[in-house]
């Protein structure tokens, strides 16, 4: 009898540990309620083994399984992390091109086209009054303000190239400390996890988190073997992370004065794999330093050249008020950014060759109405276009860039969103259930308090009898 009063006070003790445990796990769901990157916690139960008991079987009671269960879907993570890397992208991409847009920017006046039409029309008013000192260096300056606008643009566009530049290296520089991290946190889970006594939930959270952030910048394939470590590659086969040990990614110079990235191996040797990056912020970065803002300076250089030849060539076929034969108008560049007036022409308007070859001088204009007629050649894309459709072309190639850029990342952030969305359903802590959960362990935790109170009146009961 005794044996059995024993055994129910026995079963009531591990009930009160396993109740007491589940409302811990419950207490801690809902103090993490509002932690991002939190995922559930669940107290799996099971039953004591049974003890036989005259010739049959008795159960013993509950007990809490030692490993608590993580609510983790494997597959929605890799989908998270492949959505961040994405939308990394096109973010970083649509950041880099907005800047370049600015610069195109004619609504304020001050802009490119609007120096052209200023430049153009000097000609045209030189043209109405040749001779005319305030006409001929309103032109000089005009055509001043145009290659300071030229000029401006190139170095602009350089800026927002070296500020990619600066991006990618501060990139590589947090991709050296998030692998490393991870390292670590395998460590850590490797170390609670051995011998499956304990969890590591809130390591195994941290990790997923710092995944996330991992892929964000650079593309990554994952997987975690039968340990628990987390192995990170890159989608070409580079290790970034295996069990506790990382490597390293780092920039060196390449011949345009730009950083390529570099995965270091473990002999020291360094592979560049600048060009083998997919996605993340690095390949937006990327994208926009080496293709897309060099085709914008491209573009930009082969106006300027086309415009300033068609001004010289024109130029050297008129006569200047000295009856001299014109100079060169802009002086020898290689392209936008060094595009120049002659310095004689810009220090005496007297050079300004207004008059055709048959004309008189002073008096004759044809040159400078054949000046202002350069606006409407077809001087560009292969004699297509003229000056202004090719400037035009440019700055609608620039906007449609941007919208492009921006619609990928408005994608891909709904898709980030639908996916986090779907994790709070599967991994996330509803209120309205812990509360329910919290109810039901507490009743559980009474009726085994309860049970403990019977006992003991049950042994007094007996001690009494002997």
């Amino acid at each position: 009898m005794a044996n059995i009063i024993y055994g129910m006070l026995n079963v009531a003790k591990t009930a009160l540990i396993t109740q007491q445990k589940a409302l811990d796990i419950t207490a801690n769901n809902i103090a993490n309620v509002n932690t991002e990157g939190y995922s559930r916690q669940r107290l799996n139960m099971e039953q004591n083994e049974p003890v036989h008991y005259e010739g049959g079987m008795l159960g013993t009671g509950v007990r809490a399984n030692r490993t608590i269960q993580r609510i983790y879907d494997r597959f929605l993570a890799a989908q998270i992390s492949d959505a961040a890397s994405q939308k990394g992208r096109w973010e970083a991409q649509r950041e880099t091109l907005e800047k370049a847009e600015l610069m195109f920017d004619d609504a304020s006046g001050y802009g490119l086209n609007a120096a052209m039409n200023e430049f153009w029309n000097s000609w045209q008013t030189v043209a109405n009054n040749p001779s005319g000192y305030t006409e001929r260096v309103t032109l000089v300056a005009n055509a001043e303000n145009l290659t300071l606008v030229f000029n401006k643009l190139s170095r602009d566009l350089n800026q927002v190239q070296a500020d990619s530049d600066i991006s990618i290296t501060g990139s590589v520089e947090d991709i050296n400390t998030m692998t490393s991290e991870i390292a670590s946190l395998n460590l850590k889970i490797a170390e609670v996890e051995a011998g499956n006594q304990h969890s590591a939930n809130a390591f195994r959270d941290q990790r997923d988190m710092k995944l996330k952030e991992l892929s964000s910048l650079i593309d990554v394939n994952s997987f975690e073997d039968a340990d628990g470590y987390l192995t990170i590659v890159t989608t070409n086969g580079h290790t970034l992370a295996d069990r506790t040990r990382s490597w390293n990614l780092s920039t060196s110079t390449n011949a345009n004065g730009f950083q390529d990235v570099y995965w270091e191996s473990s002999s020291g040797s360094r592979q560049n794999i600048t060009s083998d990056l997919s996605t993340g912020k690095l390949k937006g970065w990327i994208d926009a330093r080496d293709t897309i803002i060099p085709d914008y300076q491209t573009r930009l250089d082969d106006m300027a050249v086309g415009m300033a030849n068609a001004v010289n060539g024109q130029h050297n076929n008129g006569l200047d008020l000295n009856g001299a034969a014109g100079l060169d108008f802009f002086s020898p560049f290689t392209g936008a950014s060094d595009i120049t007036v002659n310095y004689s022409i810009a220090n005496d308007t007297n050079l300004l060759a207004a008059a055709a070859n048959s004309e008189n001088v002073p008096g004759g204009n044809g040159n400078a109405v054949a000046m202002a007629q350069i606006q409407n050649g077809l001087l560009m894309s292969g004699g297509s276009a003229t000056i202004d459709d090719f400037y035009n072309g440019l700055v609608s190639d620039v906007g449609r860039f941007v919208s492009q850029a921006t619609v990928n990342g408005d994608h891909q952030s709904m898709v980030s969103l639908q996916l986090a969305t779907y994790r709070e359903e599967v991994s996330g802590v509803s209120m309205d259930e812990e509360m329910v959960n919290m109810v039901q362990f507490q009743s559980a935790y009474n009726a085994a308090a309860k049970l403990v109170s019977t006992v003991d009146d049950m042994l007094e009961a007996l001690i009494a009898m002997v």
